[in-house]
């Protein structure tokens, strides 16, 4: 019997749901929109339903010496929630979709394994108006990577980041135990370091989170109204493509530089999608803390281009918040309805950077933003290609905190902006990497210490030797200190993790006084990804048991 097949069979009979391959569970909870994982398939998948079966998952898995990956919502643009080991298993945290509000404490406590859609229905399907939780924009993305790694929401400008609203968290650690930690635990104790470096660097790096607390905040529109909208900006077809009108660049430089007040949240996506006949262009999402009223007149002070402010102001509705997220965010939302296999499935790379507003950061970014799109559309002619440029609006009370507040490092950003290519057809991978490759570079210098990059739009190519500083700037020290007292063995490590076994870190090689290696071109990764997954892919099913550790008798110590 192979040793994943006596794995399998132990959790059955600890009555733990554990789906193999061509079970539907299995299928659903694999599959995946970016085809460069298309090959990921672990040699099972775990379901646990409470905090009990997750410890007794994690007790098995490091004494059988199984690696595992956590998932609570699958949208890491760099695959992390994905199991690629040959000894790979997937600990999908769906099963675990409990969630209480208490108005009484303003707060509300969820399962890690909800999305945000299950939390937003929490405050929807009640008179709630007037209260949001700082959670994501898209309701299908899981709630555990998203306030881990930091969480930027539409209304983060006006109430903090989302990590910055965290009350407790639980999570069980390497050896096993389920730790509960706080807000009011002691900073310096082994506790609060923990709850420290959860909130900004908590993925895959401490343990499992299982469940956690947030504070309800308050907006402060009347009777609970805040103002929604999006209006895409395309220049009209008798008119030259927009990126060469004479104002434009003038118009979006001045955008992006104005101090907007912290109720308004602008986000902005430069558009150039070849498989469309429409030419490039800019997509703008505001969300407003407030009244139409106000709305407007902060369009009307801020955005001088008169065609551009008219219709910011009409493509936006006032409306209750309940209402903004139930049809904004959620938009017919349902609980019960088992999310189908993704249908949009293409090939997709990323790459963020952190930018202060100043224009001498501003004017070189937009030029090569611009400059680069204008020689994606004529480079690429005819291929069914896509490039984006999405600038997320930060900036407000998240910059309030110290950098070393919490592990989410980047305070003095006012726009985490990530760049996204997308390809159908996979012989143009090669060409894809390169371009972004050279579009970063070219971007990097500007982003913050020359290097800032955000956890929750990862970038996969990124080496050992940088992500740590790129991810958690000065914090990383005091990050590996405390992933010396919580998991000192590395038994949670990823590609890009805290203090990665088998390499030599950023750090090291700073104290060290060399310089860390030159970045790779991302070219070289073609097809790596695709090849490694299909070569390993049943490599685990002939281990025999001779690899399998002998005195594991049951699960009496978990009480299953």
């Amino acid at each position: 019997m192979s040793k994943a097949a006596v794995a399998i069979q132990t959790f059955k009979d600890a009555k733990i749901p554990v789906f193999e391959r061509g079970d539907e569970d299995y299928e659903r909870s694999v599959a995946t929109p970016n085809l460069l994982y298309r090959f990921s398939r672990p040699s099972f998948v775990l379901q646990p339903t409470n905090a009990r079966q997750v410890q007794a998952i994690v007790g098995y898995a490091r004494q059988q010496a199984l690696k595992l990956t956590i998932k609570c919502g699958g949208h890491s643009y760099a695959g992390h929630s994905t199991a690629k080991d040959i000894n790979g298993v997937s600990v999908d945290l769906c099963r675990m979709r409990n969630t209480k509000l208490d108005l009484a404490t303003k707060t509300i406590t969820f399962g890690a394994g909800c999305q945000w859609g299950h939390v937003y229905k929490t405050l929807v399907n009640g008179p709630h108006d007037g209260y949001i939780v700082n959670g994501g924009r898209c309701p299908y993305v899981g709630v555990g990577g998203f306030i881990l790694g930091g969480g930027l929401g539409p209304f983060s400008r006006s109430i903090g980041i989302g990590s910055d609203t965290l009350k407790e968290i639980s999570i069980v650690t390497a050896d096993g135990q389920l730790v509960t930690v706080k807000d009011t635990d002691e900073p310096r104790s082994n506790e609060g370091r923990l709850f420290w470096a959860l909130r900004g660097a908590g993925g895959g790096n401490f343990g499992v989170v299982v469940e956690m607390k947030l504070a309800v905040k308050q907006l402060r529109g009347a009777d609970g109204m805040v103002v929604a909208g999006r209006y895409n900006w395309f220049a009209a077809k008798d008119q030259p493509d927009l990126f060469d009108q004479d104002d434009f660049m003038d118009t979006m430089n001045t955008f992006y530089t104005t101090d907007w007040p912290e109720s308004m949240t602008i986000d902005s996506t430069w558009l150039c999608d070849l498989r469309q006949p429409t030419g490039n262009g800019i997509r703008f999402t505001p969300s407003f803390d407030g009244s139409k009223v106000e709305y407007d007149g902060f369009i009307d002070k801020y955005i001088k281009r008169p065609d551009l402010a008219r219709q910011l102001k009409r493509r936006a509705l006032p409306e209750k918040s309940t209402r903004y997220l139930h049809e904004t965010l959620v938009a017919q939302w349902s609980e019960e309805t088992i999310k189908a296999f993704p249908t949009n499935r293409s090939y997709s790379i990323f790459s963020s950077f952190v930018f202060k507003n100043d224009r001498k950061t501003i004017e070189p970014v937009t030029a090569i933003i611009r400059a680069q799109i204008k020689e994606f559309r004529t480079r690429f002619p005819g291929e069914k290609v896509e490039m984006l440029a999405t600038f997320i609006h930060c900036g407000g009370q998240m910059s309030k905190p110290a950098p070393t507040h919490s592990a989410y490092f980047w305070r003095a950003g006012t726009y985490h902006m990530y760049l996204t290519f997308e390809w159908e057809d996979k012989w143009m991978e090669a060409d894809m990497r390169a371009f972004l490759f050279e579009t970063k570079q070219l971007l990097r210098q500007h982003s913050l210490q020359g290097e800032a990059a955000f956890i929750n739009f990862p970038d996969g190519a990124l080496e050992e030797t940088r992500h740590e500083r790129a991810y958690w700037g000065d914090n990383i020290e005091e990050l590996r200190r405390v992933k010396d007292i919580w998991d000192r063995d590395r038994f949670f490590e990823s590609e890009q993790g805290i203090g990665m076994r088998g390499g030599v870190s950023y750090m090291a090689a700073a104290n060290a006084n060399q310089a860390p290696a030159p970045a790779r071109n991302d070219e070289e990764l073609t097809d790596s990804l695709a090849s490694k997954q299909w070569e390993t892919w049943n490599a685990w099913d002939v281990y025999d048991t001779k690899n399998i550790v002998a005195d594991f008798q049951s699960f009496d110590d978990y009480g299953l």
